[in-house]
């Protein structure tokens, strides 16, 4: 089975009330764990590149891991760009064997938001390419992304069907509350996502697929391991798991998971080396990260996506 693209995944989720999971890749380890999971458990799966990973990694190095993964697992995958932020970025992605791209001109104003995301998604088309875009910003830091809280904004439901009648764009990222990173909200601050614009969006444009970025819940016992094993991590607040999975019974498609594998990740890598100092062969201490990926991932297909079975 090739690389596929989103279009039949998200058609799929969409009428099973089921959201797929797009997982964030750096190295073969995070790869190998996020689809030992997926074919565990017989999950489609999209697996997500930043500008930041593909400078780190390599683009050739991460494209031919996944194609393996393709290979070892027989599970439908998506190699996709998150968050590409010019028209240059994505046509590269493109061009090297990406089934799928995001364009975010969410930080631009309308119209220039419009007319980039309709350039890249003209461009992608013609090679069988799916693209996401984004209405509204999210706060939060991750990887390329920075945006203050007092630039943060809500989608506004009224601009949804304009801009994807006019862009063409496969899914749309929306603002209903998620943020990036792992510090999404201030001690003692109540997360809430706004299904109400949620619901208004899927009205205005039924059977779309939506997409929700920063929505890694921060698992605490990770937080806790960290900082056990020497790390200086101060209390982190999440999105409530039951919220996200309210959402995947709903219009959205995609959710996006990064800080939780990066905190697993860690958490592993720390517990393994506090408990053996003098070991330094990179394959004893990656293994138990590689293990903690995979339950991870795991847990989110299983009790937030909602899509294990489902390849």
């Amino acid at each position: 089975m090739p690389l596929v693209n989103t279009r039949e995944m998200f058609k799929k989720a969409y009428e099973g009330g089921y959201a797929i999971g797009a997982f964030n890749v750096n190295n073969m380890e995070i790869v190998q764990g996020i689809t030992e999971a997926c074919k565990e458990l017989q999950a489609p799966v999209i697996l997500q590149v930043s500008a930041g990973a593909r400078k780190y990694a390599n683009h050739t190095y991460l494209t031919k891991l996944v194609e393996a993964a393709v290979i070892e697992t027989g599970v439908p995958i998506a190699l996709h760009l998150d968050h590409g932020n010019s028209f240059e970025l994505c046509k590269s992605c493109i061009d090297g064997g990406f089934t799928s791209v995001m364009i975010d001109g969410s930080h631009l104003p309308y119209e220039e938001n419009v007319a980039l995301a309709k350039k890249v998604a003209d461009y992608a088309h013609q090679f069988d390419v799916t693209v996401e875009a984004e209405l509204g910003q999210l706060a939060g830091i991750e990887d390329d992304v920075k945006v203050d809280a007092e630039n943060a904004s809500f989608t506004d439901p009224a601009q949804v069907e304009d801009f994807v009648t006019r862009t063409g764009v496969d899914s749309l990222a929306i603002a209903i509350g998620t943020s990036h990173g792992a510090y999404k909200f201030k001690p003692g601050q109540k997360p809430q996502l706004r299904f109400d614009i949620l619901e208004d969006v899927s009205k205005r444009l039924p059977g779309f697929p939506i997409v929700l970025h920063g929505a890694s819940s921060v698992v605490p016992e990770f937080v806790e391991m960290i900082n056990k094993y020497g790390g200086e991590m101060p209390d982190a607040i999440g999105i409530p798991e039951e919220m996200l999975r309210q959402a995947a019974t709903m219009a959205v498609c995609k959710i996006n998971v990064d800080s939780d594998l990066r905190l697993a990740m860690t958490a592993a890598v720390r517990k393994y080396l506090a408990e053996n100092p003098s070991h330094f062969d990179p394959r004893q201490y990656l293994a138990p990260a590689r293990d903690a990926i995979r339950d991870m991932v795991k847990h989110k297909i299983t009790d937030v996506m909602g899509c294990a079975g489902k390849a």
